[in-house]
This record gives C-alpha cells, structure tokens and sequence, in this order.
C-alpha cells in the first residue's frame, strides 16, 4: 500500500501585481493553478519528510519575493509621498 502525501497552498497578496510576482516566483518548481485574485500549489509526496523539505523549500522563496516585494513598495510609497509634496 502506498501512502500520499499531499498540500495545497492557496495565497493572495495586497494586490493582483503582487500575486502575480509571487507565483512568478514558483513558476519553475511547480504547476499553478490561477484563482481570481489568488493562486494556488499542490505538492505531492510519498514520504512525509520530502514533502516537508518541498514545502520548506516553496514557502522560502515566498517569503524572499514577498519581503522584496515589501521593500520595493516602501520604496515607492517614500518616492510618491516626496514627490507629492513638493
């Protein structure tokens, strides 16, 4: 008997250019399956501990874009707020 592992992650940022970036981050490691405003991954694995590491792995590169995408829109918020007044 075989066992089967299974995950879904279902994720939405502050906005659709923001999702988008984030599963442009997971386009190479796995299939996405777009939701509206959100999307979403399946990992399957027949040992628990391999889909421990997958999901380590995906979750890491989440966190990675999502702090980018964070730093670059509190770059853009200064930019506008500095431009604005003037």
């Amino acid at each position: 008997m075989s066992t089967e592992w299974k995950l879904t992650l279902q994720a939405q940022s502050t906005n659709q250019e923001n999702t988008n970036s984030l599963a442009a981050a997971l386009i190479t490691d796995c299939d996405i399956n777009y939701l509206g405003e959100s999307f979403s991954i399946q990992i399957v694995e027949t040992k628990a501990k391999d889909l421990r590491a997958m999901w380590n792995t995906r979750v890491r590169g989440l966190i990675a874009v999502d702090s980018l995408i964070s730093m670059i829109d509190s770059i853009d918020s200064s930019e506008n707020s500095s431009t604005s007044s003037k």
